[in-house]
């Protein structure tokens, strides 16, 4: 009699143990899935990031390039550390050439306002084969926004509209140096006579993610 109920007890336990069984493989492949969604989601978020601050890079080298070329005129200072500025090539091919080492592609990218660049992507791969069904071929899609910001501060030089035309004030005009540049902790001091070594872009402006 007490072996036939032991009979019993492991018969009815065996589909309990089935189901239990079934229950945590279902929730494993449950949390693969969210791990996978969760993985491309990081995926275009990383591509979106990089490519943000790819095509602000390429702008603020350009800009540095731009500031280089008129150093000797510090009247276009200011224009140049806010970007307003024009002939500047396109930076948004920049940001489709790291969508792409990220393996994404770039759904829109802009400029907005001349330091502010917005990008949008898109991965190329799906999330792939999950228990969570349509979601084989869906793509993650993150966007990023990157800023230039101006490292260096100088002071404005005089209004030439002051200035006389007495021969002693001319002199006086060509020897005068340049304004000193201050950049983060370190002065630039420029010599019109000697512009071998100028600030890098990088050392005139800054470049990030935005908050």
């Amino acid at each position: 009699m007490t072996r036939s109920c032991r009979y019993k007890d492991t018969g009815q336990a065996f589909p309990i143990y089935i189901t239990v069984v079934g229950g945590l493989l279902f929730l494993a492949f449950a949390y693969l899935a969210v791990g996978q969604a969760a993985a491309n989601r990081n995926g275009a978020q990383t591509a979106a990031d990089a490519a943000a601050l790819a095509a602000a890079q390429d702008a603020r080298d350009q800009l540095g390039g731009l500031w280089a070329q008129d150093v000797l005129d510090p009247t276009r200072w200011q224009d140049i550390f806010d970007g307003i500025v024009t002939g500047l090539e396109p930076s948004c091919p920049r940001a489709e050439e790291l969508a792409a080492q990220n393996d994404a592609d770039v759904l829109s990218c802009a400029a907005d306002g001349p330091l502010r660049f917005t990008v949008e992507v898109e991965t190329n791969r799906g999330v792939g084969e999950s228990i969570v069904p349509g979601t084989e071929n869906k793509r993650s899609r993150a966007s990023a926004t990157a800023v230039i910001e101006p490292r260096c501060t100088f002071e404005p030089p005089a209004d030439e509209a002051d200035e006389t035309d007495e021969t002693d004030e001319a002199d006086e005009a060509e020897d005068k140096v340049l304004p000193e540049l201050t950049c983060d902790d370190r002065d630039w001091q420029l010599d019109p006579e000697d512009l071998e070594i100028l600030p890098e872009p990088d050392d005139l402006f800054d470049v990030h993610l935005a908050d």
